[in-house]
């Protein structure tokens, strides 16, 4: 919900999910409704849908309070972050995947180390110690692999880069996000590089991570796309 003063902006990108919007997003306006007394916003970050996510959207801003869209042009998972990231009021802006493969329950903690100042950014670790993680073998390997490759190659001490769960305090965002090039799923990896290269406090949250049966995302072109860019 929305007040003179916006404590937290939960950011979910998307792109043609139509079939799991819906649901997602009275899951996670239930959740916040219930865990968070400070004020809050969830806004829908549609970029270039060409199904029904755009009127799917629209519906659900005049169904629950507190829920906004943002309709945007062209496609992009990093460059609709960045666009909202860049506008939004909030002291807290947060970064969920639609999917909600991360356990909600991460979200408490996540904000805690960027409200209370201990930490400039915050990220959810399915690598850290605590963290439960079901998914696939061949997905394991692959994300273990490319993490692993990106602390060696680019000597950085984060320990999961692709995590679809992540916070930022606002007054952060102007100083990282326009250094970020890439527009796609590289974000990820290239903003906390430059954030931990330009001196600010990561901080890593433990979260319960469910594999999405159904995502669309091709792990393996991903993973390489990822590389060749770096």
């Amino acid at each position: 919900m929305t007040a003179s003063v916006l404590a937290l902006d939960v950011v979910v990108p998307v792109y043609n999910e139509q079939q799991i919007l819906a649901r997602s997003i009275r899951v996670l306006h239930a959740y916040l409704a219930a865990q968070f007394s400070e004020s809050w916003r969830i806004t829908i970050a549609n970029n270039a849908s060409t199904d029904q996510t755009a009127s799917i959207a629209d519906s659900l801003v005049s169904e629950l309070s507190g829920v906004h869209a943002v309709h945007l042009v062209e496609k992009g998972r990093g460059r609709a972050l960045k666009e909202v990231w860049l506008a939004s009021p909030a002291a807290v802006v947060v970064d969920v995947d639609v999917d909600l493969s991360t356990d909600l329950r991460g979200l408490p903690p996540l904000v805690a180390a960027l409200r209370s100042g201990h930490s400039d950014i915050a990220i959810g670790s399915r690598l850290s110690h605590g963290s439960r993680v079901t998914r696939g073998g061949k997905r394991e390997l692959i994300s273990r692999s490319y993490n692993a490759l990106v602390r060696t190659t680019m000597g950085v001490e984060f320990s999961d880069a692709q995590c679809g769960f992540k916070a930022m305090r606002r007054e952060v965002a102007p100083r990282v996000l326009p250094l970020v090039e890439d527009n796609g799923w590289f974000f990820d990896t290239e903003l906390l590089i430059i954030a931990e290269r330009a001196g600010l406090r990561i901080h890593e949250v433990p979260v319960d991570w469910t594999d999405d049966a159904d995502s669309r995302v091709d792990v393996v072109s991903t993973a390489v796309d990822d590389l060749k860019v770096s």
